[in-house]
């Protein structure tokens, strides 16, 4: 009987691999492998090893196996966008040098999801005689037919990728306006088994949350909220990963503790598209993407009073204001350290810029600083003492003031003893939870069999550890007792609060807390200008709306009781022009005038008065006489070189006369320049 050998099925050709010649089989192929997600890359295996498989098809077609290339750096990588793909760069840079003679792919959207992207490796390919491989073909983009195909093939998977995006966006966005979209929530609440976006059962949890806000409603900052927190622990909810869901415990960041204050889902709020991912081109041509936060009318859902809050939405829009005017880099200054009251507040009531507050010993003022840099000062920007005006600012605070102040006292020792009660409950939580885990940790190691020892063995130095954590969670709780200052007794604050001014100049009452409780009543404070410079005009604008205006006096100014009288001036011009400066002083003196600083007139303080009043001079040379000046001039050389020629032998500097006396020195001077006749200009040879 004949037998027959079994037929071995043959892999099928490809269309178009007569297309494939020994000029493309000298050089590489490339074998480019992705994957658009790590999830596909975990869970569609088969897919990547189809991806893989295809270099068994590179060399049925002829290439060498030192020649097949596999690229894979893009698996878990979008093709979106080629921005991040350093595969799908590496072979554009391999194209372009002409070292590729195929590209493989298991289809065309694998090279890139982006039309543009694609475009510009075909280009490529078509200029470098390259090909592209996919399980439908080969192409030659030097064909007319081949280059459509895959440019629709291209323009296909772009609009496939469009319409799955618009799918899922379109569900999210709907199930966003209903608030049922469930996105990773903020420290503090959880979902329970319906859905609902619930507090967290957690007790300690809960009031280190609350804690924030009540700390920010106490220093006014997200700085002094991270402070408060300092060597305090503060809850995190992992999200994704292998810790995804459990509760981890750290330290309360400036960033952390801005971004609790600044979240509406602490107020009850439910709020969708906060948040939108811009795209730039940088100068280099990469292009970079950035997520910013949207303003508060663009947020495409706002749901109030979803779920339970931890504040109300007034007092979430207030924080949202302080932070905002914490803020340095516009509007108004948070304050600071320094003693002028009314920093950051005041305004130039000229050109309507903030004013900046300067500081030297003895004189700190307000100055408008910024139009004196940006070249913008106008006539009506002052300068002003900040002693007059704190001191008027500070008596108007004091007298508005009714007679509520023993009340706003007692609630402010209430709120301090709230707080630190609060603060002692987050210690205690601390010690029950680290005596719970303890006791959980002795449990288990006696339901263990003793015999057991390498059971055993873990469970005792876990124990330890729990015992550990539990002794250094009492030692912080005894250590945060004991730091604890007692506040003074209330007979003591009634007292206190019964004599506001005292307590407003008391030395232990900081400029910050001065400037904090002007701000809490005061809006801002304006800087009038007026015809009468010797007095300054303060607008006072209230929180409530109302406005009032003082009127201060200026500092009378040292140098205005050392100014020239104006008889002395009026004399001086009429007699000026007819004496010299000692005729002068003793006519001044003569007449009862005294200088400025209460002292007779001599001949060189007539000087000085002549000389910065610019008065006249009587003409002192005689007939054919000239100024050592006029010499210098006519013969182009230096005063100080005629007064050389005069003083062959100068005396020491201190003896020096101070002005050039009047010399006729013409002839004495030519007969000098004629030794160096070099020197002497045309008109006077």
């Amino acid at each position: 009987m004949r037998t027959h050998e079994p037929i071995k099925e043959k892999t099928p050709m490809l269309r178009g691999e007569s297309k494939i010649t020994t000029s493309h089989l000298r050089r590489l192929a490339i074998i480019y492998v992705r994957q658009s997600t790590l999830a596909q890359v975990r869970g569609n295996t088969e897919s990547t090893a189809r991806q893989y498989g295809l270099a068994g098809d590179a060399a049925r077609m002829g290439w060498a196996a030192s020649a097949i290339e596999v690229i894979d750096a893009d698996l878990g990588i979008s093709g979106r966008s080629a921005d991040n793909r350093a595969g799908f760069k590496e072979v554009v840079a391999r194209v372009c040098l002409g070292e590729v003679g195929a590209i493989f792919g298991l289809e065309v959207s694998r090279l890139a999801r982006s039309n543009a992207d694609l475009s510009k490796l075909l280009e490529l390919a078509r200029l470098t005689e390259t090909l592209v491989i996919d399980t439908d073909g080969v192409y030659d983009l030097a064909d007319f037919n081949d280059r459509i195909l895959l440019g629709l093939k291209g323009q296909m998977s772009e609009a496939e990728l469009h319409i799955l995006a618009g799918r899922l966006q379109g569900a999210r966005r709907a199930a966003a306006a209903r608030g049922d979209l469930r996105v990773p929530l903020p420290v503090g609440y959880v979902y329970d088994d319906e859905g609902a976006t619930v507090m967290d059962p957690d007790e300690e949890v809960r009031a280190a949350v609350a804690d924030v806000f009540a700390a920010f409603a106490t220093t006014g900052s997200a700085y002094g909220v991270a402070g408060t927190f300092d060597g305090r622990r503060f809850p995190k909810r992992a999200y994704g990963g292998p810790w995804a869901g459990e509760l981890r415990w750290g330290r309360l960041t400036y960033s952390r503790a801005h971004d609790i204050l600044t979240n509406p889902a602490y107020a009850g709020t439910y709020v969708s598209g906060r948040f939108r991912s811009r795209r730039a081109v940088l100068p280099d041509g990469t292009i970079h993407s950035r997520t910013v936060e949207l303003s508060r009318p663009e947020w495409a859902t706002v749901i109030a009073g979803h779920h339970p809050g931890y504040i109300t939405w007034e007092t979430f829009l207030a924080t949202e204001a302080r932070l905002v005017a914490n803020q340095t880099s516009a509007g108004a200054r948070p304050p600071r350290e320094g003693g002028a009251l009314c920093q950051g507040i005041i305004y130039c009531g000229g050109c309507g810029r903030a004013m900046t507050a300067h500081y030297s010993v003895g004189n700190d003022y307000y100055d408008c600083a910024q139009s004196r840099a940006n070249h913008t000062r106008t006539s009506s920007c002052r300068s002003v003492q900040a002693a007059r005006v704190d001191a008027a600012v500070a008596g108007l605070l004091l007298g508005a003031i009714s007679g509520d102040e023993l009340a706003l006292a007692l609630a402010a020792t209430d709120e301090v003893t709230a707080r630190r009660a609060r603060s002692t409950r987050a210690g205690e939580l601390a010690v029950e939870r680290a005596r719970y885990q303890a006791d959980r940790a002795e449990r288990a190691l006696l339901a263990v069999e003793p015999e057991n020892r390498l059971v055993a063995r873990s469970l005792e130095n876990r124990l330890e550890a729990r015992l550990g954590e539990l002794a250094e969670a009492e030692a912080a709780l005894a250590t945060q007792r004991t730091a604890i200052v007692p506040l003074p007794p209330r007979a003591e604050i009634e007292a206190a609060v019964a004599n506001l001014g005292q307590l407003w100049a008391a030395p232990t009452t900081s400029h910050r807390d001065r400037k904090r409780l002007l701000r809490t009543l005061i809006a801002d404070i304006t800087l009038i200008p007026g015809p009468d410079h010797a007095k300054v005009r303060i607008g006072v604008r209230w929180h409530a709306g109302t406005t009032e205006e003082l009127i201060v006096q200026r500092p009378h100014r040292v140098y205005e009781d050392r100014r020239t009288t104006t008889d002395v001036l009026a004399l001086a011009r009429r007699l000026g022009p007819e004496m010299d400066n000692a005729t002068l002083a003793g006519a001044l003196n003569t007449a009862g005038h005294r200088t400025a600083t209460g002292r007779a007139f001599d001949a060189n303080a007539a000087s000085s008065l002549r000389r910065y009043h610019k008065l006249g001079a009587p003409e002192l040379l005689d007939a054919g006489e000239l100024t050592a000046g006029d010499v210098a001039r006519r013969l182009g050389v230096t005063t100080s070189t005629v007064t050389t020629w005069v003083h062959p032998w100068p005396a020491p500097r201190s003896k020096r006369p101070l002005q050039p006396l009047v010399h006729p020195l013409l002839a004495r001077a030519r007969a000098n320049l004629a030794r160096l006749p070099h020197r002497l200009p045309p008109s006077a040879r």
